[in-house]
């Protein structure tokens, strides 16, 4: 059984038909044939070296430039969360020594420093074939809806 919310959604989609129209260049409404509503994609001819420049803008919002890895900012990342490490053996080794809770971080530390290191240059393999490749969907023109009048 619909809940309460689902029936007053259902309610509007009921009150609310909608049709596509186009207004032509004289401001005449024109109903769109149903096979123009299901468009094929038309692949757009666009200078390569353009959109390979773009990077990741041609996505419609600001990108982010993925740098190379390097074991400086790694580094920096294991000395912030080493820390933590050490807080969580804390927390879950309550009633042991200090002993036993650096010497798991230690362990973690030391498979997480490469792990990174690896994850980081595997990111940044993606991004710079993504950005060889000018991966740039295009927007679709979406056809206007108005109400329909009875």
């Amino acid at each position: 059984m619909p809940t309460k919310k689902q029936r007053r959604r259902q309610q509007k989609n009921r009150r609310h038909e909608y049709e596509y129209v186009y207004v032509d260049e004289e401001g005449q409404e024109v109903d769109v044939d149903p096979a123009e509503l299901v468009a094929t994609k038309e692949p757009r001819e666009r200078p390569r070296a353009a959109t390979a420049a773009r990077g990741t803008q041609a996505r419609g919002r600001a990108g982010r430039t993925i740098e190379p890895p390097s074991w400086r900012r790694v580094g920096k990342r294991a000395l912030f969360l080493a820390p933590v490490f050490v807080i969580v053996m804390m927390l879950l080794n309550r009633n042991q020594s200090a002993g036993t809770w650096i010497a798991p971080t230690l362990f973690l530390i030391l498979f997480f420093v490469p792990f990174s290191y690896f994850t980081d240059s595997l990111a940044y393999r993606m991004y710079k074939k993504r950005v060889e490749r000018g991966e740039a969907p295009s927007p679709k023109p979406k056809p206007k809806t108005k109400p329909k009048t009875r």
